[in-house]
C-alpha cells in the first residue's frame, strides 16, 4: 500500500533537515573572531602593564621587575607582529591554514597568561596593602576579560585561568596565617564561579547558534520545497519552542553564579579594607550587572522570535501598571537623586497589560539610566479616542540622525557620554524589544528628542471600558532618620554561597545579621528571641525556599512575631515575575537575581528612608 503523500513529504523534510555545523566549518569564523580582539587585547595589556608599573616600580627588586617587564613587553610586540602577519596572509594568501593560525594565537595567549601568573608568584610577597590588592584584582580582571573571547573554547579558557591565577592563589596560601588561607580560599571560589559562568555562557551561545543556523536553513528550504512547507513550518515552531523552554529553564541556574559572584566581589572589598579598591570592585559588579542584563534581553528577544508571546488584550486602568513601575523603579531613582512622577492613572486602555508593562519598564529603565539631573515622567492622557502613554526624561537626548536606528537590535548610539562613573552603556536590545512588543499589539510607537534636552517616547493605545475600581496606590514613604549602621537584618537564603556572601556584605556595611537557611529555622529563632532586645529593621528572603516554602510565607511568619511594619525584600530569579500584585498587597519590594551589591544597598537604604553613602 502506498504511503500518503503528506507522510512522504514529512519524511523527506525530516531527511533533508540540516545537521549542526561541524567544527571545521566554524573554524574560519572562530579564528577571525579571535584575531578581531587583537586591538582590545593590546590596549588591555598596556593598561595592565601601566598599573603594574605604578604598583611595583621601586617596591619590587629592580632586576627582577625589569626581567618580568622585558618578558611582558616582548610578548606584547610579538602579538603585534602576529596580528600583522595574519592580516597580510588573510588579504593576500591563496589559502589559509586556519588551524595553524589558531595554534599560534593560543600559544601566545597562554604565554601572556604565564606572564601574569609569574607576576603573582614573584611580586605578591614583595608587596603590602594596596599593592597586593591591586595585583589580585588586576590578574582577576584579565581572567574575567577573556570570558567573551574564550568562553566558546572551554579547554583553552580553563588552561588560561589556571596558568594566570593559580600561582597567585598558591603564593597567598603559602603565607600560612589564617587571613592568607581564607583569602586564598575565597579567590579559589571566585575563580570556580567564573569558570562556571564561562561554561554556562558557552552552552547558551552554542544552543542559540545551533537554533539560529537551523532556522536559517529551514527558511531557505521552504523557498524551494513547497511540498514540505507545512511540515518544515511545524518543525521550526517546535525548535523555537524548545529554544524558549531552554532559556526559561536555564534562567535560575545561570543567574545563581552571577548573584554569588557579585556578593563575593563586594565581600573581597570588605575583607581588605582598602578604600582605593572601591572603583575596581564596582567595575566587577557593573560587569555582573551587564551580563545579567544581556541574558534577560536575549531571553526576551528569543521569546518574541519564537512566537512564544500571545497578545491577550483586555481593559484595565493604567494605574495598575503605574503602581508596579513605582514599586520597581522608585529605589533606583531615589539613589540617583531623580524625581519619578507618574500621572494619569485613571485612564483606561484596551491592550495586553503584561506587554504594556514590559514596554514601560524598558522605557523607564532607559530614561533613568541616561538622566543625571531632573527627573522622569510617565503620563497617560486622552487624545482623539485614544490613550497616549508617554515617558519623558530630562537626560542626554538622542541626535536627530540617530533616531531612525535606535530601535534596531544591538544598535548603540555612538559617542554617548558616560552617564555616571559606575554605569555602563546599554546592550542595544532594550528599545528593540520595546518596538517588537508594540508591533505585536499593533500600537504605534514614536519618539521625539533633542540632544542635551531629553527624550519623550509615545505609545498610542485604544481606549477601554472601565473595569471595577482597583486598589489604591501604595505609599512609598520610608522611615526617615534611620541609618544602616548598627541595624538588624534577617536573611533567609537556602543557597550557602549566596547566604555567606550576604552575611559578609551586610556586616561590612555595619549591620547585625541573623541568617538562616530555612523558613523553619528563622521562625524558631523569632519565637525564642527577646523582642525587647531584638527587632529586625529589614527582612531579606529568597523566594524559593526549602520543602516548597517561599519567601512570602517567611515574611508573613516573621511579621507575625515582630510586627507588620517590618520592611521586607524578596529576591527572585524570575524575569517575568508574577509577584508584583502580591508585593503591592503585602508591602514588600522585589529584587531580581543577580543582585548587584550597589542595587541591594540602594534598596535597603530606600526601605529605611535614608540616602546611601557612596
Amino acid at each position: 500500500m502506498a504511503q500518503p503523500v503528506a507522510l512522504n513529504d514529512a519524511a523527506q523534510a525530516a531527511a533533508a533537515r540540516p545537521a549542526p555545523p561541524s567544527r571545521e566549518a566554524l573554524l574560519p569564523d572562530e579564528v577571525l573572531a579571535l584575531y578581531a580582539f587583537t586591538g582590545a587585547t593590546l590596549a588591555g595589556l598596556a593598561g595592565g602593564f601601566a598599573l603594574m608599573m605604578m604598583l611595583f616600580w621601586g617596591k619590587a627588586p629592580t632586576k627582577l621587575f625589569l626581567a618580568w617587564a622585558a618578558l611582558f613587553i616582548g610578548l606584547w610586540f610579538v602579538r603585534i607582529v602576529l596580528a600583522r602577519a595574519f592580516r597580510h596572509a588573510y588579504k593576500h594568501g591563496p589559502a589559509m591554514a586556519w588551524a595553524r593560525w589558531q595554534l599560534r594565537w593560543n600559544v601566545l595567549t597562554l604565554s601572556s597568561a604565564a606572564a601574569w601568573g609569574l607576576s603573582g608568584w614573584l611580586f605578591y610577597s614583595q608587596a603590602i596593602g594596596i599593592q597586593q590588592t591591586g595585583l589580585i584584582l588586576t590578574i582577576y580582571t584579565f581572567c574575567i576579560a577573556v570570558v567573551p573571547v574564550l568562553g566558546n573554547h572551554p579547554r583553552m579558557f580553563v588552561a588560561y585561568v589556571a596558568i594566570c591565577f593559580t600561582p597567585l592563589v598558591v603564593r597567598i596560601a603559602m603565607g600560612g596565617d589564617a587571613y592568607s588561607v581564607q583569602l586564598a580560599g575565597m579567590l579559589a571560589v571566585i575563580v570556580s564561579l567564573t569558570t562556571a559562568l564561562a561554561r554556562n555562557y558557552r552552552h547558551t551561545l552554542q544552543r542559540l547558534l545551533e537554533h539560529k543556523l537551523r532556522a536559517d536553513n529551514l527558511a531557505a528550504q521552504l523557498r524551494v520545497e513547497k511540498a514540505a512547507a507545512e511540515a518544515a513550518r511545524q518543525e521550526a515552531e517546535v525548535a523555537n519552542r524548545a529554544k524558549t523552554q531552554f532559556f526559561t529553564a536555564a534562567s535560575h541556574d545561570l543567574r545563581q553564579p552571577l548573584h554569588a559572584m557579585g556578593l563575593f566581589a563586594e565581600a573581597l572589598r570588605q575583607r581588605v579594607h582598602e578604600p582605593e579598591v572601591a572603583n575596581l570592585v564596582n567595575s566587577i559588579n557593573a560587569s555582573v550587572d551587564a551580563l545579567e542584563g544581556l541574558f534577560s534581553e536575549l531571553l526576551d528577544i528569543t521569546r518574541i522570535d519564537a512566537g512564544g508571546i500571545d497578545v491577550r488584550p483586555q481593559s484595565f486602568e493604567v494605574e495598575d501598571i503605574l503602581r508596579k513601575l513605582r514599586l520597581h523603579f522608585e529605589p533606583t531613582a531615589f539613589e540617583k537623586g531623580l524625581a519619578l512622577t507618574l500621572r494619569g492613572g485613571t485612564r483606561v486602555v484596551h491592550a495586553d497589560p503584561l506587554l504594556v508593562e514590559r514596554i514601560l519598564r524598558n522605557l523607564v529603565s532607559n530614561a533613568i539610566r541616561y538622566t543625571n539631573d531632573g527627573g522622569v515622567l510617565v503620563a497617560a492622557r486622552a487624545r482623539g479616542g485614544k490613550v497616549i502613554l508617554q515617558v519623558w526624561d530630562s537626560g542626554l537626548g538622542i541626535r536627530e540622525e540617530e533616531q531612525a536606528r535606535v530601535f534596531e537590535e544591538f544598535y548603540q548610539v555612538p559617542n554617548t557620554p558616560a552617564v555616571a562613573p559606575h554605569q555602563r552603556k546599554g546592550l542595544g536590545l532594550g528599545l528593540a524589544i520595546v518596538k517588537r512588543l508594540a508591533d505585536l499589539m499593533g500600537a504605534p510607537l514614536t519618539l521625539r528628542s533633542r540632544s542635551g534636552h531629553g527624550t519623550v517616547f509615545t505609545l498610542e493605545l485604544p481606549t477601554g471600558t472601565r473595569p471595577k475600581p482597583s486598589l489604591s496606590a501604595l505609599s512609598s514613604g520610608g522611615v526617615p532618620g534611620l541609618t544602616l549602621a548598627g541595624r538588624s537584618i534577617v536573611v533567609v537564603e537556602d543557597e550557602p554561597a549566596v547566604r555567606a556572601g550576604l552575611e559578609v556584605l551586610l556586616q561590612g556595611w555595619g549591620a547585625r545579621v541573623f541568617s538562616f537557611d530555612s523558613m523553619a529555622d528563622s521562625v524558631a529563632w523569632a519565637d525564642a528571641a527577646d523582642r525587647a532586645q531584638i527587632r529586625p529593621d529589614v527582612l531579606i528572603v529568597d523566594y524559593r525556599l526549602e520543602s516548597g516554602r517561599n519567601g512570602v510565607e517567611a515574611i508573613a511568619a516573621l511579621r507575625a512575631r515582630f510586627g507588620a511594619a517590618v520592611p521586607a525584600i524578596v529576591v527572585t530569579g524570575s524575569t517575568m515575575s508574577t509577584l508584583d500584585k502580591e508585593a503591592q498587597d503585602k508591602d514588600f519590594h522585589l529584587l531580581l537575581k543577580p543582585v548587584v551589591p550597589n542595587k541591594l544597598r540602594a534598596m535597603i537604604a530606600f526601605k529605611l528612608g535614608v540616602k546611601p553613602q557612596r
